[in-house]
């Protein structure tokens, strides 16, 4: 932005951490975004973040580097967010998602509660955003894993090598991507876990799909990658139960080859049988 600032600095505004987002009218942001540059370009005196009036809220105007760095405004910012997130992975795997409440995040994180609703407008947007976080990482290592796989038997041992490597050692996520699995069918769910887990899907149908030489139906293409969802979900969750202490992750990779057979199979028994010589 070329201003008084110069052309290596930029200015955002950051509301006030007693505020939900939630609580401000749209048409209020937006005027203040549009007056934001006004009243530095005006204002000789801001040179480092300060607070200023944006159509009768305060809010901290926060000075950047335009090359990435970031001010101690945003710094804290992105500290605070991070132990928002770390406590949320620990309370929910612990409480559950529904149990569990703003108020033990915060006394986890110790941080205020002004500070979580600058960050989140609510607990089930902080649920969305784990749970969103989470599966894309899981797909991208899924999809690497994959990448170069051919035959069926290949596949399926890439999808559940990369599942195993995921989850090893990262209990809180594999809790925070089975309870919303489960919460997907009731009827009162939380808001915003459908589409990450739908992306989660087409991208094993995608893997499925592109081993297969002949077309199939989606329904069948479906059914197949709620199969291995379900499977991995599955043994993980009965697992963790029934080892009594053992290691999940060393137990189910010593059992990696039946499994791959078994959903081989199920695929297989799954397909017209015109589709099965391959």
């Amino acid at each position: 932005m070329a201003n008084r600032l110069g052309a290596h600095r930029r200015a955002i505004a950051v509301w006030p951490s007693a505020i939900s987002r939630r609580s401000l009218p749209r048409k209020k942001k937006e005027k203040a975004k549009k007056t934001l540059d006004e009243i530095v370009n005006s204002d000789d005196s801001i040179e480092t973040d300060r607070s200023v009036e944006l159509d009768g809220t305060m809010v901290t105007v926060v000075m950047k580097e335009a090359g990435g760095k970031q001010s101690r405004q945003q710094r804290s910012y992105g500290r605070t967010r991070e132990k928002i997130l770390a406590a949320a992975r620990s309370v929910f795997s612990e409480r559950g998602l529904v149990a569990a409440t703003v108020d033990e995040i915060t006394e986890r994180a110790d941080v205020g509660r002004g500070s979580f609703y600058y960050h989140f407008d609510d607990k089930e947007e902080l649920i969305g955003h784990l749970v969103e976080e989470t599966l894309a990482e899981l797909i991208r290592k899924m999809e690497a894993e994959c990448d170069g796989k051919e035959g069926l038997e290949a596949l399926l041992d890439g999808m559940i090598g990369a599942h195993i490597k995921f989850f090893s050692n990262r209990w809180k996520d594999f809790m925070l991507y089975y309870q919303g699995r489960a919460d997907l069918v009731l009827d009162d769910s939380f808001e915003g876990l459908e589409p990450p887990f739908l992306k989660y899907i087409k991208s094993l149908e995608k893997l499925i799909d592109g081993t297969i030489p002949d077309p199939i139906s989606d329904a069948r293409l479906r059914r197949m990658a709620l199969a291995i969802a379900g499977f991995i979900s599955g043994y993980y969750s009965f697992a963790s139960v029934a080892s009594l202490g053992q290691d999940v992750d060393k137990e189910f990779m010593g059992l990696r080859n039946a499994f791959v057979t078994s959903l081989a199979n199920f695929i297989r028994e799954a397909l017209p049988e015109s589709q099965v010589d391959w």
